[in-house]
């Protein structure tokens, strides 16, 4: 099955969810990288340089990189033992909540 094929089988429904999924894809990676880079610069001492802690907090978790951004920063022990750590997870749960919410209204028809 081509590309051409798959896009005439999907339903109205399923394009939003693959424009998301693309996008956490997106943010996730970039999430990821920033992550990680942010940790390399902290060895190096090169304060000027670091990522500013409400981008890696809320920021990229915001945008839909809380997963990747938690898990790469439990990985890597990055800021681990700051007390804005619960923040991730905390928009990780609302973003499931919300995903599952208006996956529920859809599938009862209700939109």
């Amino acid at each position: 099955m081509d590309f051409a094929q798959m896009l005439e089988n999907l339903t109205p429904y399923a394009i939003p969810y693959a424009i998301l999924a693309a996008w956490l894809a997106v943010i996730s990676v970039i999430s990821v990288i920033v992550c990680i880079y942010d940790k390399v610069i902290s060895k190096t001492g090169k304060v000027a340089l670091r990522i500013p802690e409400k981008v890696l907090f809320t920021s990229l978790p915001l945008l839909g990189g809380s997963l990747a951004m938690l898990v790469t920063m439990l990985l890597t022990r990055h800021k681990t033992k700051h007390w804005q750590m619960i923040v991730i997870p905390i928009i990780l749960v609302l973003q499931l909540a919300v995903l599952i919410g208006v996956s529920a209204v859809i599938a009862l028809g209700i939109i």
